[in-house]
């Protein structure tokens, strides 16, 4: 009789490719046609209604009740033409995914469809029902959700969807999309103060983003075979395949049919919601692989990439796969990142980050690169706590990804241009001199896109035109880093004006106070500068040298976020209150020790009541064969060794196991969140998976493939 397992890899081998074909060759045809956009709007709503919602997209301004009314009878007449009977307020809670209550436009007492204003503007959710930090009690559960006009509002599977912020009936943010929206305004506040000094044309100055978004694929029905995979989103106990990713033949290799035809399914899917998929491609490991969009405003482009891990799990189901987003779903392979790309650009249009062959541009470049070095230097820790998860800790230094330790890579050609403004920037200036030869930077107009090289090592790269943020887990809300991200530089470009200003006050033209302060946060900065193999040991010892941080485990990097200069910063901007960062800081430990909680509890029952059974069986057999070759008075050592070493294997399985429990009991004791968590990272983590792991490759070594109930990685890695 078959096995679950070899049922599930017959089934995974029968399946046929689902076929897809796209709405019209064209993708203009179907672009953004489940989307409540300018076109949509431009049509349905009067021109005096479609400028206040311009308004309030551009400059923030509120939506007045009779305005609103206007825009939720156009919204219900598109939504009811596309069939649509349901809408909902889709938020972003701090549980890392999206959320949607669901209401019918059908009112039953007045037998008609109906969609008021008020429905659109804000709705009633429960606040203490998500994580809360303690802001929200079960007694005190009122919370509210307020659509935010500045993403559009679309359909997805059948229902109206309105992006919205989400925060308690106190007011506290308890989501990501409210800090990331102040910080866009912090960030832009801070960059067209810097902006006019170069061009008094700049009123406005804007957060791309454009997000990498790397996933494993395996058949759902070998999914389905793995405990851990299911509960943990990763497989706590495996066996590395024999051919896994050291021949580097799956990178950018020949994409297998069925996963190929799901790409398909769910990038049509994702283009009538107006996400700009662009890009898609084998990654490194077996089975993983990469989906990219076009750059957006940072808001919109953070909301995309929520809504697409949504749909691509939904389109997943009907190709009979099933995609991992966990950072590090496998052992010995690859695991998987977000690499977020970000730039800032102007309302006249310019990348603040593109150099060009204008050297008053150019000056303006080296300014904002400048200044965003610093933030990275002066809040590394900041930057990593934002990236910091269960599963991320797993990925990051582990020779595949980023390590902890924050650095910024530029290339050579930028390299030196910054070392040579801080060596030569303070000359005298005599009246009739070439300004920029003399403060050593006529090199600036040679800068020409993607005259640096690539870093894969580097957790900040800066890539031609924009910063690579690599570090980012794949399964992370990316408003989290990109907050922290928009928060910091708005900071350091806020202070840079200030020191602008101080030189240009004490008789310093405009062009030289702005250089002598680049050459001042050139040389402050420079630590955080490395061009080098990030992977190498070499390099933590360097950073270790430089003083450079290397906060390996999420418990420890969670505590930046309660630093003095930290909470002051967040405070200054007005995008978190102190209230509001001690609750996260307190979800996010909470978070880590639930995650790692579930590991060891599945790893317990997998350990308990799959393998030891197993390996027990297999024992009897070895026993039988033993007594049957001392019967026929035959050798029977090696058989009675290898039991002796099942027994063995077992026994520190399940002793192992039994204080990995008892320590976890003894933790949950602690009325201190903080050292329950640093607890988790180092009593049950670190002391006693590996442990566990130990005694079990041995023991699969001992007992034969056939009877083993653990699908190996080989065999699910691999998909035709």
């Amino acid at each position: 009789m078959a096995t679950l397992r070899q049922r599930a890899l017959l089934m995974a081998q029968g399946r046929p490719s689902v076929s897809v074909t796209a709405p019209s060759l064209k993708i203009s045809d179907y672009f953004g046609v489940n989307v409540f956009g300018t076109k949509q709007m431009k049509e349905s709503l009067a021109p005096t209604v479609y400028k206040k919602v311009e308004e309030a997209i551009e400059k923030g301004a509120k939506i007045d009740p009779s305005t609103a009314e206007e825009i939720a009878s156009a919204v219900k007449t598109w939504a009811l033409s596309k069939g649509v009977t349901h809408y909902t307020h889709w938020f972003q809670p701090l549980t890392g995914s999206t959320a949607e209550k669901h209401d019918a436009f059908f009112d039953a007492h007045a037998g008609i469809e109906k969609f008021k204003g008020s429905a659109l503007v804000q709705q009633e959710p429960d606040a203490s029902s998500f994580p809360n930090g303690g802001i929200r009690s079960t007694f005190e559960a009122r919370g509210y959700t307020a659509w935010d006009p500045s993403s559009p509002i679309f359909i997805f599977s059948n229902t109206l969807c309105i992006p919205t912020i989400f925060v308690a009936y106190t007011g506290e943010a308890l989501d990501y999309k409210t800090p990331l929206l102040k910080s866009i305004e912090a960030i832009n506040d801070a960059s067209v103060a810097i902006c006019q000094l170069f061009d008094r044309n700049v009123r406005k100055v804007t957060p791309s983003l454009g997000v990498e978004q790397e996933y494993f694929v395996i058949d759902k029905a070998l999914f389905a075979t793995r405990p851990d995979l299911v509960m943990a989103g990763r497989s706590v106990f495996g066996h590395n395949p024999a051919r896994g990713q050291q021949l580097d033949d799956h990178y950018f290799g020949s994409i297998p049919t069925r996963v190929k035809n799901f790409m398909m399914d769910f990038e049509v899917e994702a283009l009538k919601l107006g996400i700009p998929v662009s890009t898609r491609h084998n990654e490194v490991a077996p089975g993983q692989f990469e989906v990219a969009p076009l750059f957006e405003e940072i808001n919109k482009a953070v909301d995309h990439n929520q809504l697409l891990m949504d749909l691509m799990d939904k389109v997943a189901d009907k190709h009979d796969l099933k995609v991992l987003f966990h950072e590090k779903p496998f052992a010995g392979v690859n695991g998987s990142g977000k690499h977020n790309n970000w730039s800032l650009i102007t309302d006249t249009g310019i990348n603040l980050f593109q150099p060009s062959n204008s050297a008053r541009e150019n000056l303006q470049f080296l300014t904002f690169l400048v200044g965003t070095i610093k933030a990275v230097y002066d809040y590394a820790d900041l930057l990593r706590a934002s990236i910091a998860s269960a599963g991320n800790d797993h990925r990051l230094g582990a020779n595949e990804a980023p390590p902890a330790i924050i650095s910024v890579f530029l290339g050579s050609t930028l390299s030196s241009i910054l070392d040579e403004l801080e060596k030569n920037g303070n000359v005298k200036i005599e009246k009739g001199d070439n300004m920029y030869m003399k403060l050593g930077i006529s090199k600036i107009p040679e800068i020409i896109l993607d005259n640096t090289d690539r870093n894969r090592t580097s957790p900040f790269a800066f890539t031609g035109n924009k910063f690579e943020f690599r570090a980012v887990g794949s399964n992370a809300n990316s408003a989290g880093p990109m907050t922290v991200l928009n928060v910091i530089v708005a900071e350091v470009l806020k202070q840079m004006a200030k020191d602008i200003e101080k030189e240009m006050s004490g008789g310093k033209e405009k062009k030289i106070a702005i250089v002598n302060v680049l050459r001042k946060y050139i040389k402050d900065s420079k630590k955080i500068r490395f061009e080098g193999d990030g992977y190498s040991e070499e390099w933590e010892k360097e950073a270790a040298k430089r003083g450079l941080s290397n906060l390996k485990s999420t418990p420890f990097a969670l505590d930046t976020y309660l630093d003095k200069k930290v909470m002051e910063i967040f405070s200054k901007h007005n995008v978190l209150s102190n209230v509001e960062l001690h609750a996260r800081h307190e979800i996010m430990l909470e978070n880590y020790i639930k995650k790692v909680q579930i590991e060891s509890r599945v790893m317990g029952d997998l350990a308990l009541n799959h393998i030891i059974p197993t390996a027990i069986l297999y024992q009897n057999k070895l026993i039988e064969n033993a007594n049957g070759l001392k019967g026929l008075g035959l050798d029977n050592t090696t058989a009675i060794e290898t039991i002796k070493d099942v027994s063995r294997h077992i026994e520190a399985v399940k002793s192992n196991v039994n204080q990995m429990v008892e320590a976890r009991k003894r933790l949950n004791k602690e009325e201190d969140i903080v050292k329950m968590a640093k607890g988790y990272s180092t009593d049950v983590k670190e002391a006693f998976f590996d442990k566990i792991r130990y005694s079990v490759d041995k023991l699969e070594l001992l007992v034969d493939d056939e009877s083993w109930p653990l699908v190996k990685y080989r065999e699910m890695l691999f998909i035709k």
